[in-house]
């Protein structure tokens, strides 16, 4: 069976917001390096994989906190949170949207951008649709 078309644009306008959001949530904390992976042609688990940096721990658990804040605040689910107790990488599961919060040896020791393939884009470069 196929969807229809409103259906379809509803969803990719619901899925952009959502990713939007993320973005602004990740950076009023001041994380960065932030790199958006659509990954809806890998897996049938998320649609899309965001990955931050984030200097410390501290700041990875922080950034992490403001995420599920704000997006709960807009009226998205929060599926669960995992690594806040070591915060070396923190993982926020928005059910369509997988958030990775890292400090930078972590990241560059997972490189999650290499393991799911080329990044979709990076903050400067998301549009509207």
């Amino acid at each position: 069976m196929t969807k229809n078309v409103d259906a379809v644009k509803s969803e990719a306008t619901y899925l952009e917001a959502m990713k939007l959001a993320v973005i602004d949530a990740i950076e009023d904390i001041k994380g960065f390096d932030i790199t958006v992976m659509d990954v809806r042609k890998l897996t049938s688990m998320t649609s899309y994989m965001i990955v931050a940096s984030a200097t410390s721990s501290r700041q990875a658990k922080a950034v992490a906190d403001n995420v599920r804040e704000k997006l709960k605040e807009k009226g998205y689910a929060i599926r669960g949170t995992e690594g806040e107790k070591e915060g070396e990488w923190v993982l926020v599961d928005l059910n369509d949207i997988v958030v990775h919060i890292m400090v930078p040896t972590t990241r560059a020791y997972y490189n999650l951008e290499q393991l799911w393939g080329e990044a979709e884009n990076r903050r400067g470069h998301i549009k509207a649709e």
